[in-house]
């Protein structure tokens, strides 16, 4: 099983997660095709939209892989996979900073997330899981 950050603006997360689904890359299938069955997902949105939005550094959605390979969307042509995505709350990255192994420069925390799509290991795949899955205080 292999965890995995998904960098994608936070109007396109709660897409896919109302559709079951996600893209990776601008709908570009390389590394979706890395991915396997049963692998997690984690979604990191830096901001609320695409164009014109604001500003997030956000976890906001989380979910495991559903199928065996990517497939091409017949009406817009990206491509995608199918996810079983877990009730979670969209969770602000700054108060993780300082514990996610990924990490490697605090100063410079937002560069590993232009690369889109990339691995983390269990022990930030957890941290960030239970940030996010914790019944949050009224």
């Amino acid at each position: 099983m292999t965890y995995w950050i998904n960098t994608v603006s936070a109007d396109h997360v709660q897409r896919g997660v109302a559709g079951g689904f996600t893209q990776a890359n601008h709908g570009k299938p390389h590394m979706l095709r890395k991915m396997e069955r049963g692998d997690w997902i984690i979604f990191y949105s830096p901001k609320t939209a695409v164009e014109q939005g604001e500003s997030l550094q956000a976890f906001t959605a989380i979910g495991r892989v559903a199928d065996d390979e990517p497939y091409q969307d017949e009406l817009s042509g990206p491509w995608r996979r199918r996810m079983e995505f877990l009730p979670c709350t969209a969770t602000p990255i700054r108060p993780l900073l300082d514990r996610l192994e990924f990490i490697v420069d605090p100063q410079r925390w937002g560069y590993k997330f232009r690369f889109g799509v990339f691995r983390i290991e269990e022990p930030d795949f957890l941290l960030i899981r239970s940030a996010m899955t914790q019944p949050r205080a009224a």
